[in-house]
């Protein structure tokens, strides 16, 4: 298969699904191919089109197909397809502060030693680079970057490890994420946010969308405590329009 298709592959997923697939990689070219048939279909959804789920390739697509038919929905996409070049908007930048002291960053230390790289390089090289957010999935507000530098790119754990506290940043396989519930993982821990990216009694449940740009702040973990207890209290200390 071709990293980027030219015309995407309509897939069916079972009876009521369909996914537009349109290449085979973590690239941004095919994640705004992506988008921006997702911002055309949210802007004018055709009746009976139940959810869109974009993921690093491909746009799912869950329908009513008692209110529409598979047809009619592969047509309008590959017309939209056709048209739809851009998103609908310019993705919005943030700064999560992450503190990657320890005990938050309890894997930097191994992620050194694998890499070949020091720990304090380990920090900066991950700190001074803009992740961009491709898609939620596997949890709650599991957030999948991508953007990972090379030097970083160490292969997960060969088995999972405990459960990690939530509000984690991590690293694995070539990817990046930050991981809002406490779960066992193969990825490593490299550091933690205050920021609550995700939290089911606030609307919108998840503030941070597939195409933003994310890049993270260093704090000690005298800052992380305090800004933990600003956004318990219910002051957001994530910041918009400020990484670069």
């Amino acid at each position: 298969m071709s990293a980027a298709l030219d015309e995407p592959r309509l897939l069916d997923a079972g009876e009521a699904a369909l996914v537009v697939e349109f290449g085979s990689t973590v690239d941004p070219a095919i994640s705004d191919r992506v988008l921006a048939l997702d911002d055309a279909l949210g802007a004018d959804p055709p009746e009976g089109l139940r959810e869109r789920v974009p993921t690093y390739r491909s746009l799912m697509l869950h329908y009513d197909p008692l209110v529409l038919d598979r047809g009619t929905l592969a047509e309008r996409v590959r017309a939209l397809v056709a048209g739809a070049t851009a998103r609908a908007a310019s993705p919005t930048h943030w700064t999560l502060p992450c503190c990657y002291d320890a005990p938050h960053g309890e894997d930097v230390a191994q992620v050194a030693e694998r890499s070949g790289l020091t720990p304090e390089a380990v920090v900066s090289t991950h700190a001074a680079t803009t992740f961009r957010v491709y898609m939620y999935g596997f949890a709650p507000g599991f957030a999948y970057l991508g953007g990972l530098p090379k030097p970083l790119a160490v292969p997960r754990r060969a088995s999972p490890r405990p459960p990690h506290p939530r509000n984690a940043i991590m690293i694995g396989g070539g990817l990046a994420a930050v991981a809002t519930v406490p779960m066992p993982t193969g990825w490593y821990v490299i550091g933690a946010t205050p920021s609550r990216l995700y939290a089911p009694e606030r609307d919108p449940s998840f503030f941070v969308g597939a195409g933003d740009l994310i890049r993270f702040e260093p704090v000690d973990a005298a800052t992380f405590d305090a800004l933990t207890a600003r956004e318990a209290a219910g002051e957001p200390v994530a910041r918009r329009g400020e990484a670069r």
